[in-house]
């Protein structure tokens, strides 16, 4: 059996989305001739911790770990929250950033450059110059984010060029979302596309998660780039017995950022709610997931305090649980000129909870083409107040017939053991080369 190390900062018992993908494929890779090697940060800082997800990862699977570097303890200091856990992303659930956060943010786009994390940069090649000496391995993975996980990559394929090297990114580099609110000067801009440019032209493969990506990796002449998506593990839903919320229940799990509140849709919500009692009696907003107060303080303006109902972050199998429980499921993309090929992991197993998907974003983006393709929900565009009351209506309409159902068509390719398929065919065939 073929050896593929992979390399990612993101293992259990990490949280969150971006330790779901490689999980499932490591549990899956035997399956199809290969043989999964883990390579990750012995000491790492997570921003949530989910203990269930290591049911998914063979007991016999080799992880090999190495101490890591990072300057959160500076941030600590620096902001007076010596004991708590590093936030994901630009969110702030208690209070409006202040200079120190902003100041914090400058300091991480312009000097941790591609993140935080290049630290362990250095350390992970001379490490893995060595161990893959001594072990037979036939193929490398980089994940990213964090992208200083290709870094690691490029490094490495500088001492074994003939080593077949996958990059395989979850999120864009450069065209992120978030891009401009590091506030890069000239210079770390320069260095940011130089690193990714590097990456993407190095690697013997570039796997992206949506079609958008591919179009904007491509420009930069890549070896060779191909689609694998997140996807649904079919396991992870069938012990689980479906039992609808009484309530009209509305529900967002994951991460809810301000870019992404859907401030129409709650005044939306509000004038429903002034014509009809019931509305305002049986709907339930529940967000599951670390959300930006900026959400909370624009539903409590629309006098939806009382339908709202916020629960931390809940282990993977729970978040299924209230996926399928759920009346509707709601995706929201984020507002900026970036979002088109936004593609989050939960809106596969949102597929695969056999709800309908309200989604808040681009019309013209990967999202809304899947969801027309699969029939599983609507996207609609985040000023379009028209459209979203007269959805609201239908779907309160089909929830008081007890007829609030979907026929999802094309999702069977979407199955986390199919895409691992994909992916063992994949690197097979970057290793005949």
């Amino acid at each position: 059996m073929k050896k593929v190390l992979i390399i990612t900062y993101y293992w259990v018992p990490s949280g969150g989305a971006g330790v779901q993908r490689w999980v499932k494929f490591t549990k899956y890779l035997r399956s199809f001739g290969w043989e999964p090697v883990i390579y990750t940060p012995q000491n790492p800082e997570y921003p949530a911790l989910d203990p269930s997800l290591e049911k998914d990862v063979p007991s016999d699977v080799e992880v090999v770990k190495t101490p890591i570097w990072e300057p959160y303890n500076i941030y600590r200091n620096l902001m007076g929250k010596k004991n708590e856990p590093i936030n994901a992303g630009f969110i702030s659930e208690n209070k409006k950033s202040g200079w120190k956060e902003r100041f914090s943010i400058w300091i991480r786009g312009n000097f941790f450059i591609p993140d935080p994390r290049r630290f362990w940069v250095k350390p992970s090649v001379e490490f893995l110059k060595k161990y893959i000496s001594e072990n037979q391995i036939d193929a490398i993975v980089t994940t990213g984010p964090p992208q200083s996980m290709h870094l690691i990559g490029a490094g490495l394929k500088k001492f074994f060029p003939t080593l077949p090297w996958l990059a395989d990114f979850r999120d864009p580099w450069t065209n992120i979302d978030f891009y401009e609110d590091l506030h890069l000067t000239k210079i770390a801009d320069r260095i940011h596309h130089r690193l990714e440019k590097r990456v993407v032209t190095t690697a013997d493969v570039v796997v992206v998660v949506s079609k958008s990506m591919k179009e904007d990796f491509l420009r930069l002449q890549p070896k060779r780039i191909e689609i694998i998506p997140n996807g649904y593990d079919e396991d992870d839903f069938s012990f689980i017995k479906p039992e609808l919320d009484e309530k009209f229940t509305i529900s967002h799990i994951g991460t809810l950022k301000a870019v992404c509140n859907p401030t129409k849709l709650w005044k939306v919500m509000e004038e429903i709610a002034a014509m009809d009692e019931s509305f305002k009696a049986d709907l339930r907003i529940q967000l599951i997931g670390k959300v930006d107060f900026t959400v909370v303080e624009d539903i409590q303006l629309h006098n939806l305090n009382d339908n709202l109902v916020k629960i931390s972050y809940v282990p993977h199998d729970e978040a299924i649980k209230k996926e399928i429980s759920s009346q509707v499921l709601l995706l929201l993309i984020s507002q900026t000129d970036k979002s088109k090929g936004i593609i989050s992991g939960k809106f596969y197993e949102y597929l695969a909870a056999h709800r309908p998907i309200l989604g808040i974003g681009p019309t013209d983006g990967d999202v809304s083409e899947l969801l027309k393709n699969t029939q599983t929900g609507i996207m609609i565009d985040f000023d379009d107040e028209k459209l979203m009351k007269k959805t609201l209506l239908q779907l309160y309409e089909q929830y008081k017939r007890k007829s609030l159902t979907i026929s999802a068509e094309s999702m069977e390719k979407f199955s986390r053991k199919n895409l691992t398929h994909d992916l063992a065919n994949l690197l097979d065939s970057i290793c005949k080369k």
